[in-house]
């Protein structure tokens, strides 16, 4: 058995450990709020947007009258799935309790579901750039072939500290210019879904070709437990967030009036132009919120982790502080039994 003073020590070690893991979870809880309101701001740009979209659609002729096909290549759905691309999210960093892991568990689950299509692997975030470096072959330089059925074709780390949509939309044209050149057939984006604290999903979403403007086109899609909403909710009250999901602001509500009066709309410029210009910021508008919700998905594990490691901090301190006494007893009754004998030896 441990002495007195190994017991100390650890205990001192622990309660250390104890205020590391409680400022980590106040530092990701305020950065949770950020974060939210990061969310908050984008929403009315990207609803005005997707009112555009639906303006144009709904009074503009979108097809081809000699071919039948779409104007614009981006809401083609006509060529069969041969090359998928999939944008996988993650986070950058780790203590972050299952939130990497169940994020990637999506993209081998949708794998299987893609059976014998070429795969293409776009990662976000250092943790699914390692994971999928272990796993799956670079792809050599263009024109010498594919490096197998699935390859890593890009990656992305350092993007999510401060999300910036300039850097989103930079993403986003490199992904339409190889879907313009049919290298690829349709793209898959794989993140955490956040709604609230305790609102959060694992989605696989398909963003291209366009399909139902401002509704997200989820084609698997798998929920926290009901035991870690349970730890989110409860970390989260003790960090004085709400379990609700934020409420729609005046902002929101004008946003989602404009460009649906019914009214006939004139265009100046013919709708496949119009669709060239909004079309790909429509595609950069959907990863960029999806990065947004990731990262405040990311600071609530964070937080639920180092919560639950705080708390375990706690145990281990009472334990520790019950061995210790029990140690420290064990000492003065064996000291006052050698007196005791002492005198009565005498």
């Amino acid at each position: 058995m441990a002495n007195v003073l190994d017991l100390r020590r650890r205990i001192r070690s622990v309660k250390n450990t104890r205020q590391i893991t409680k400022a980590m979870k106040m530092v990701s809880a305020a950065k949770l709020r950020r974060a939210q309101e990061r969310a908050l701001q984008s929403r009315p740009f990207a609803q005005m947007l997707t009112n555009v979209m639906e303006s144009v659609v709904s009074r503009s002729e979108l097809y081809d009258p000699e071919t039948g096909l779409p104007l614009h290549p981006l809401l083609r759905e006509t060529r069969p799935e041969r090359t998928v691309l999939m944008i996988v999210v993650t986070g950058d960093r780790g203590l972050a309790g299952a939130f990497n892991s169940n994020v990637l568990k999506a993209p081998l689950r949708f794998v299987d579901y893609l059976k014998d299509k070429n795969i293409d692997i776009v990662t976000i975030g250092r943790k699914g750039r390692d994971f999928v470096r272990r796993r799956f072959p670079a792809a050599p330089p263009e024109g010498q072939g594919r490096a197998g059925q699935i390859q890593v074709v890009g990656e992305y780390v350092n993007v999510l500290g401060q999300v910036d949509f300039d850097d989103v939309e930079e993403i986003a044209n490199k992904v339409i210019r190889r879907y313009d050149r049919e290298e690829i057939d349709s793209v898959y984006l794989i993140f955490n879904e956040f709604k609230s604290v305790i609102s959060q999903r694992v989605i696989v979403q398909r963003i291209l070709p366009v399909q139902d403007l401002g509704r997200r086109v989820v084609t698997q899609a798998e929920d926290i437990s009901a035991e870690a909403r349970e730890r989110m909710g409860e970390a989260a009250k003790t960090a004085g967030l709400s379990l609700q999901a934020p409420e729609a602001t005046e902002l929101d509500r004008e946003a989602i009036k404009f460009a649906t009066a019914p009214v006939d709309y004139i265009y100046e410029q013919p709708a496949a132009e119009l669709l060239t210009d909004i079309l790909p910021r429509y595609v950069a508008i959907q990863i960029y919120s999806s990065l947004l919700e990731s990262v405040a998905a990311e600071h609530a594990a964070r937080m639920t982790a180092m919560d639950s490691a705080t708390n375990n901090a706690n145990d281990v301190i009472d334990s520790l502080t019950l061995t210790l006494n029990r140690v420290r007893q064990a000492a003065i009754t064996k000291e006052i039994i050698e007196i005791v004998s002492g005198a009565a030896a005498l």
